[in-house]
């Protein structure tokens, strides 16, 4: 029994020790059990929330309640190891699964989730985690900008090399001495003109050094700031931010005519050395803020430039979700291009979760888009009209935008007293028109006046602007109720068209295209009367109308449209022996916008349309409130009215750029003013809205909202007007700390904060901050904002003027010359190449500036989607030898060999180009017909000196390429080149030779 009753008790002592072993092994060495709301909480918040909320949901999993967690099927509780979520979150190889694209968890994280797994996974139903809003302001970028002092230990006399002086001291670095004056004349020129010096200017410049270095130097900076030059260099810079290109992009990437003013504008600014602040302003609000001026709706192409959907807002519309996409992505585009090339701020990353990294929230986003409500892309008049024209133009505008609030307001009265069923009707009408190939537009075309006779004469005409080959000729008839007439309205019954180089068709040069005034025509509704044409080039082509066609009891002349198929693209005009001129109903220009009435095909489908349009309109009547139909027809007269008074004004200059008011084309209506509702999306998806938003900017400093504060919901001027003043607020650390660290990367090759468009936790952060704060604070307290007088005391530091060499104590020490101990060797841009090219060759025009943009390019296909096609261009055509500041930039086919060469995306803003060195680089710049082209120019050239001997022809040619003499090795090598292969050869190689294409 004794026996029994011992094994009984080992038996007992080792169940209880084993249990002990159990209880204990489930909690952390003998602690408390994991607690969720101290330890779980924060780590899901912190690590997982912001992919996994309710919002989100990423891979279909939330984490934002117990019983998401547990639906997910990724948690066994009480079995860690078999637990779906701790296999994510652990390391297998190089990394996790999750999270994604982020640091890690930590072992003690995952242990700590493994142990509370173990234990249960108890998560008590009351908690509901939340995404967390990082509020923390505490980062280099976001704090109050003050001028910080100057280092009082350094010995340098310039303020920029005493902070680059403490950093050298505090890394044990020693500069290098000072660049050669031939290195220093042609770096100065490349980086504040874009152009190489010419060898007489180099000459000049080395003699002045040898006798005074420093007024050489400050002479030839203060020359070269106040060049036309330094404009166009600098306005490169800028709209590689501005995402600038002369095409709409996406699938038809139509030409934008009008956008080249804002170029000349950004050009203008520099070169006059325009106050920061001001250029803010008037590149978000200068209509606002500067009424009456010029450069206040030019500057108004900055929020324009970037790409547009054409098919999305002109072909789809708002009707439609995927047309509501277009204008989301279309007010994204503006309010990112805002914040990140004014502010280096990514706020567009708030669009479906609060900012993960600094503090933006989703709220921020939407109300930065509510600013932009009423806003589109389109052109409009910026020059041209008188003061008091441009005042009286801007009334009509006002009462006509009146006009159309009223008339919204109406119509949803209207609407609310109609029966329910009406909605119904109405959905089914949608369906029905989003058969037509476009939707029956305002604008008719081209009418001309009424005549009592059908046999008086009318004619139409297009100029092309130039000799152009018309392929084919496509009439389109127009669509109009008046008498029951419908399709086919106006067509003339027998007319002829003919070809001219004269506007007057009384020369040689007329051609008769089309000939059908020997009998009557059948009238084609709406189908297209295609005619061939195969003749000579033509400037104009007239149709003329022989037989009018009967209206009522009166006869007239009308189409719809007038297309061609050309041989290059053109912008062409219209002129008429008369016109009714109605708004937008009428008038000669609609003859050529692309825009005409398509019928529904389905013989059944127009009956049911017929039928409950019918019923729509029995129904309406049914409910309708006399006092307001006969307003609302009084509107509509005065509309008319209104339209017709402000067609009558003189034509203006026009440019691409923010619009409310426009000439609406398809489904692309102008707003006048009214800003559509915006709406919080959650996880940023159309079909989700939220909450409305109103316009406001984010918190970043005290009082950050004050401009924003009092704005009526529906003044979206306002709102505009308050963005820019946050913008350029004196209190906005991020706005002058970004300009600050773009002007110092645009002189000396890289910024001070290597990530230019971000200075948020995601970006770098500055190599010397006191000096860029330096910088900032100077700026924004220099009365002027004058950016030239920052480029000038840049330039004109010791550091500036640094040799490319290198020393290998200094390298051991800072590989990537992060504190400037030497100057860093660059290469040229792909358009600085280019024009370099050019000014070898002796055919670089600097005159004219401005003005339309020259094409490197034949367009074909202009009609649908634009084929640009860079190989049939001559390269020899004087009209493209401008500066490449003047180039059509192209989005959806970039110029190939500017591509190559690291030529900026358009479609982007571009805070930093690539500068890459690669073997297909070296075969273009070889290779390209331009290449090619302008070293049979340079070889006119070399020819046209008359060279006694071959080593005097070397001589000159490699001191106007490089800006130097060869050295006997190089000789020795060029002129047997130039003896055997000829000038062509010698220029190619001088051409693609490193000291041609790098900046020492």
């Amino acid at each position: 029994m004794l026996q029994v009753s011992r094994r009984w008790s080992l038996i007992a002592v080792t169940l209880l020790s084993a249990l002990s072993f159990i209880c204990c092994s489930a909690r952390s060495d003998g602690a408390e059990p994991v607690s969720f709301q101290d330890a779980i909480a924060p780590l899901l918040e912190n690590r997982c929330l912001q992919c996994h909320n309710d919002d989100l949901a990423e891979g279909g999993l939330s984490l934002t309640t117990a019983a998401d967690l547990m639906d997910g099927g990724h948690v066994q509780p009480g079995d860690a190891s078999s637990s779906d979520l701790i296999r994510l979150v652990t390391p297998h190889g190089p990394r996790a699964e999750m999270p994604k694209d982020e640091q890690p968890l930590s072992q003690n994280q995952i242990d700590v989730l493994s142990k509370w797994i173990q234990e249960g996974a108890d998560w008590p139903a009351q908690i509901r985690l939340s995404v967390p809003v990082v509020s923390d302001m505490d980062w280099w970028s976001l704090r109050p900008l003050t001028r910080p002092p100057l280092p009082t230990a350094a010995t340098a006399k310039h303020p920029v090399d005493q902070f680059l002086e403490s950093g050298y001291a505090s890394k044990g670095l020693t500069p290098v001495g000072t660049a050669s004056a031939r290195n220093l004349v042609r770096r100065l020129f490349y980086d504040l003109t874009g152009l190489p010096p010419g060898s007489q200017e180099v000459d000049r410049f080395q003699a002045a050094w040898n006798q005074d270095p420093d007024t050489a130097w400050t002479e030839l900076v203060d020359r070269l700031l106040a060049s036309v030059e330094y404009g166009e260099k600098f306005a490169h810079h800028w709209l590689d931010l501005a995402r600038y290109a002369e095409t709409h992009g996406y699938d038809k990437d139509k030409l934008r005519n009008n956008a080249w003013p804002y170029r000349d504008y950004v050009i203008d600014s520099f070169h006059a050395d325009k106050p920061y602040s001001r250029f803010i302003q008037e590149q978000v609000a200068g209509d606002v803020l500067f009424p009456g001026q010029a450069d206040g709706i030019v500057g108004l192409g900055f929020l324009a430039a970037g790409p547009w959907d054409l098919i999305g807002h002109v072909e789809v519309g708002e009707a439609k979700q995927d047309g509501r996409i277009a204008k989301h992505l279309d007010r994204d585009e503006m309010l990112a291009a805002c914040f990140n090339v004014f502010m280096s701020t990514t706020i567009q990353c708030a669009q479906c979760h609060n900012h993960k990294f600094d503090p933006l929230t989703m709220q921020d986003y939407y109300q930065g888009q509510a600013i932009f409500a009423a806003v589109d892309r389109a052109d409009r008049i910026y020059s041209g009209l008188s003061s008091d024209q441009q005042q009286a133009m801007a009334d009509l505008r006002n009462e006509l935008a009146d006009l159309k609030t009223e008339t919204q307001r109406l119509t949803t009265e209207a609407n609310n007293r109609l029966p329910p069923k009406v909605a119904d009707i109405d959905r089914r009408i949608g369906i029905l028109q989003d058969q037509f190939a476009r939707q029956p537009p305002s604008q008719h075309g081209y009418h001309s006046q009424i005549s009592k006779s059908p046999t008086a004469p009318k004619w139409v005409q297009v100029d092309f602007g130039q000799p152009v080959s018309v392929h084919q000729i496509r009439l389109r008839a127009a669509f109009d109720n008046y008498n029951q007439i419908g399709a086919g309205f106006g067509f003339p019954v027998r007319f002829r068209i003919e070809g001219s180089l004269a506007p007057s068709f009384d020369d040689a040069s007329v051609r008769l295209l089309h000939d059908a005034t020997q009998a009557d025509q059948p009238n084609p509704g709406l189908k297209p009367v295609p005619i061939l044409v195969d003749d000579p080039p033509v400037r104009y082509v007239r149709v003329t109308a022989t037989h009018l066609a009967e209206r009522n009891r009166d006869f007239i002349f009308a189409l719809a449209e007038l297309e061609f198929d050309l041989d290059r693209d053109v912008k062409a005009s219209i002129t008429a022996l008369d016109s009714i001129e109605s708004g937008d109903r009428w008038r000669r220009s609609n003859l050529i916008d692309g825009i005409y009435h398509q019928e529904l095909s389905d013989p059944a489908a127009q009956q049911e349309l017929r039928e409950l349009q019918l019923t729509r309109r029995q129904l309406s009547a049914q409910a309708e409130d006399r006092h307001a139909t006969a307003r609302l027809s009084e509107i509509h007269k005065r509309r008319l009215e209104l339209e017709t008074k402000i067609s009558q004004f003189p034509q203006g200059e026009y440019v691409y750029a923010a619009a409310t008011q426009f000439k609406s084309a398809g489904k692309f209506i102008a707003t006048d003013g009214a800003p559509r509702t915006i709406r919080l999306l959650h996880r940023g998806d159309i079909g989700s809205p939220g909450d409305t938003m109103l316009p406001n900017g984010p918190k970043f400093w005290t009082n950050a909202a004050e401009p924003f504060a009092d704005i009526a919901a529906q003044d979206e001027q306002a709102a505009r007007a308050a963005l820019a003043t946050y913008l350029s607020s004196p209190d906005n650390p991020l706005a002058w700390r970004t300009i600050a660290n773009r002007l110092w990367q645009w002189t000396f090759g890289q910024p001070l904060a290597g990530t230019p468009n971000d200075f948020g936790r995601m970006g770098m952060q500055p190599s010397n901050p006191e000096l860029l704060d330096y910088l900032a604070a100077r700026l924004r307290d220099d009365p002027q904002h004058s950016l030239k007088s920052i480029v000038r005391l840049l330039v004109t530091s010791d550091a500036y003027r640094l040799a490319t060499d290198t020393d290998q104590a200094n390298a051991n020490i800072d590989a990537d010359n992060a504190f400037l101990w030497r100057s860093n060797r660059r290469r040229l841009s792909a358009e600085e190449l280019r024009d370099s090219m050019l000014s070898l060759a002796g055919v670089l025009q600097m005159e004219p500036r401005g003005g339309p943009s020259f094409q490197d390019f034949v367009v074909e296909k202009p009609q649908h989607s634009p084929h640009f096609e860079y190989h049939l261009h001559d390269p020899l055509d004087p009209r493209s030898h401008r500066r490449s500041i003047y180039r059509f930039v192209v989005r959806s086919q970039p110029q190939p060999m500017l591509t190559t060469l690291d030529c900026a995306d358009p479609s982007i803003s571009v805070p930093m180009r690539d500068e890459s060195t690669t073997s297909l680089q070296a075969l273009t710049q070889w290779n390209s017909r331009l290449s090619i082209a302008m070293a049979d120019q340079f070889a006119t050239r070399l020819e046209s000196q008359s060279f006694s001997s071959a080593p005097s022809a070397v001589q000159w040619a490699c001191r106007e390429a490089w800006g130097r003499g060869p050295t006997d090795s190089e000789r020795s090598v060029l002129v047997p080149l130039l003896q055997q292969q000829g000038g062509s050869t010698l220029g190619r190689v001088l051409m693609n030779s490193s000291q041609f294409t790098y900046v020492e």
